[in-house]
């Protein structure tokens, strides 16, 4: 069944299955490396798109996984969570810390698990659509999957 997905698709699956969330991997027809071709390709709300943005804090990849319809407010947010400076980590951070791609980093399947916040506005969504692991592939989950599946604090990201 998952003989179709690229490699890094298929380590998303695994740790989906692990976790014991049952959405599927689904391989779109163009790339959807931003929240709106997501959302256009899923025809669903842009901020049902559950984006997976990679940042350096405190000497450490930060995870944030944000509704796609808003940005992260990294100064407001650092101050929430009292830690230091919060920036976008470059792109050979991210390839590092989730072995994944800019535009199809998953919320797992990672080398190793990253501390992970996810954005309270994803809540308002019975159903939300995160990155496979490619900017090709997106799966379902709920919004209480995502905080089980990451291991990730609930915040106001923006």
């Amino acid at each position: 069944m998952t003989a179709h997905l690229p490699t890094r698709s298929r380590l998303v699956h695994e740790s989906l299955r692990t976790a014991g969330i049952a959405g599927d991997i689904v391989v779109l027809p163009d790339a959807a490396s931003t929240a709106v071709l997501a959302a256009a390709a899923l025809d669903i709300e842009v901020g049902a798109i559950a984006n997976s943005l990679v940042f350096w804090c405190d000497d450490e990849p930060l995870l944030v996984m944000t509704s796609g319809a808003h940005r992260v407010d990294t100064a407001a947010l650092a101050d929430r969570l009292g830690r230091g400076r919060i920036q976008r980590a470059s792109v050979e951070q991210v390839r590092e810390a989730t072995g994944q791609a800019i535009g199809g980093v998953a919320p797992t399947g990672h080398p190793a698990p990253l501390t992970t916040i996810v954005d309270e506005d994803l809540a308002t969504y019975d159903e939300i659509w995160a990155a496979g692991g490619t900017p090709h592939t997106v799966f379902p989950l709920t919004f209480d999957e995502l905080v089980r599946l990451t291991g990730g604090t609930v915040a106001k990201v923006d």
